[in-house]
């Protein structure tokens, strides 16, 4: 199991998230960011609008998940 916080995953906070696999973290990302977006958190608002602006790149969110998902392998272990 590995461990990255809602930053790492390109978010606003330090909310830590555990998850064996990167879709399983992913997941966990994504479920926490839309909290945050019904609590219309400014911090996380502006963390989407900038995912936002990743997606108008052809490869842009290719390329960021890729780079995440190299990230979370190298992460160490947590027991």
């Amino acid at each position: 199991m590995k461990k990255m916080t809602c930053k790492q995953l390109g978010g606003a906070c330090d909310v830590e998230f555990s998850a064996n696999t990167f879709e399983e973290i992913a997941e966990l990302s994504k479920k926490h960011g839309m909290e945050m977006f019904q609590k219309k958190d400014g911090a996380h608002l502006k963390a989407m609008e900038q995912m936002q602006n990743l997606m108008k790149s052809p490869n842009g969110m290719q390329d960021w998940f890729e780079n995440k998902r190299k990230e979370f392998a190298t992460m160490p272990d947590i027991e």
